[in-house]
């Protein structure tokens, strides 16, 4: 949920949005809102949807946009607190599986991240009699560990050959990857038979465990659903064929593509993303304020980009790619012929996905590897400028906010956000470190900050 500027004001999650979301909007039960509530739904301007595959994937995206939004309504996820992640290093004698929140570059293996903690600690739990490996700790085995023994596994670790724990080890990996359905299918039997029998707190027991190990292989298969979305590339090929349909005289292994980003002509800005050999180089990515065109106008901005980009380098690539159609193409070409510049460039159009070429336009079909490639360089450099803007427009709404204010000029804006670099730092400043800005006395220093609060 966004207010009128465009910030978030509250993030949530629900299986029916309509229902979820009507509730805030009936008549009958604004009486029942408590203060909170009722502020959310007069600061309410407009409503942005995302559709995901489970109610963990939900959990997780929930998460994420408060972490990195911190809505205004939230209270839940608003700390750093990052969900659970299962680790084991195999480099240990003795290799104990741990919690960790963060995924480091250690050497060790991770398995998650899971939306649920409580779920997964009882899972590790039933692993550890399960499979007698080590949970938590650090080092090697203390004498605790090596006389911990189970009905599961009756042999104490320090009986235990370390060849026969580390396979041990390998299982309850397995396990993590959702790759041992059978072992749910024992438990559940064990919980019917225990309900059979009038055990009720052991059968209520087994099936705590048994609704965990179903989060953890249900988040298995997620993370496998999403690896197995990823197409497997061939950049070779890719960037032969694109050689080939374009008829270039060396393969095309470094890429320069350009976009350009506005709304109604305001806050143009453009950007140049770079590929060698089919992948990102994001050190040579570039993004611009376009300086000498008002309004909108795309052709003239991309002209001008192209100038600013190659006038004063002389690296230069094999091949140039703009996102847009023959207008595009030929302010790019005229902006080279300017500065005296020769390189082979092309235009993608969104509309049909046709290629562009200064003599002629293609239209490639929906499997081919070159187009592949281009798209990626395309849709990388909209992204790039689509960020850009969106940073510049947060920032100009953000600063917007103290228009609000009465008694507070442009000046003494411009002043309070030079001194204070933005609105955030701005709000955690103290009413005395507001009052030292010039032309912001004691009294203005207070307002604002109430203002801000």
């Amino acid at each position: 949920m966004r207010d009128r500027l465009g910030r978030v004001i509250y993030v949530g999650k629900a299986r029916s949005l309509r229902k979820r979301v009507g509730q805030y909007f009936q008549s009958t039960r604004q009486t029942r809102w408590d203060p909170k509530t009722r502020a959310l739904v007069e600061s309410i301007a407009d409503i942005e949807t995302f559709v995901v595959r489970s109610e963990a994937e939900a959990l997780l995206l929930e998460g994420k946009l408060i972490k990195e939004f911190k809505p205004h309504y939230n209270v839940l996820f608003k700390d750093d607190k990052r969900f659970l992640l299962v680790k084991v290093n195999p480099r240990e004698e003795y290799p104990r599986f741990k919690f960790a929140r963060l995924r480091k570059d250690d050497g060790a293996r991770y398995f998650g991240p899971f939306a649920h903690a409580a779920s997964v600690r009882l899972a590790m739990q039933w692993i550890r009699k399960k499979y007698g490996v080590l949970v938590q700790g650090s080092g090697a085995p203390k004498a605790k560990d090596l006389k911990y023994s189970t009905y599961l596994v009756p042999v104490p670790l320090k009986d235990l050959p370390r060849e026969e724990y580390l396979r041990r080890v390998e299982f309850a990996c397995a396990f993590l990857n959702g790759q041992n359905p059978e072992a749910i299918a024992e438990l559940e039997t064990q919980m019917r038979d225990a309900a059979r029998q009038h055990q009720f707190e052991k059968a209520a027991e087994l099936r705590d465990v048994v609704a965990s190990l179903r989060d953890i292989a249900r988040a298995a298969r997620e993370r496998k659903f999403a690896r197995d979305l990823r197409p497997k590339l061939d950049r070779q090929a890719e960037l032969a064929d694109l050689q080939r349909v374009l008829g270039l005289p060396v393969v095309p292994s470094h890429i320069e593509g350009f976009d350009i980003s506005n709304i109604s002509g305001t806050l143009s800005v453009a950007s140049t993303v770079c590929f060698r050999e089919g992948l990102p180089h994001k050190e040579h990515y570039r993004h611009y304020r376009i300086q000498t065109v008002t309004g909108s106008d795309d052709f003239a901005s991309m002209a001008e980009v192209v100038r600013r980009r190659y006038g004063h380098t002389a690296e230069r690539p094999d091949l140039v790619l703009v996102d847009g159609g023959p207008g595009q193409l030929n302010a790019a070409l005229s902006a080279l012929h300017q500065i005296g510049v020769r390189l082979p460039v092309i235009g993608l159009a969104k509309q049909m996905e046709e290629i562009h070429l200064p003599d002629k336009a293609l239209r490639l079909p929906a499997n081919s590897p070159a187009l592949h490639l281009i798209q990626r360089l395309r849709d990388e450099a909209h992204r790039f400028a689509n960020a850009y803007h969106q940073k510049l427009r947060q920032r100009r709404i953000q600063e917007s906010v103290l228009d609000e204010l009465p008694g507070l000029g442009p000046k003494r804006k411009q002043a309070l956000l030079r001194r204070f670099g933005s609105l955030a730092r701005l709000r955690q400043a103290s009413v005395a470190e507001i009052a030292t800005v010039p032309g912001v006395g004691p009294m203005l220093a207070e307002r604002i900050h109430r203002f801000l609060a």
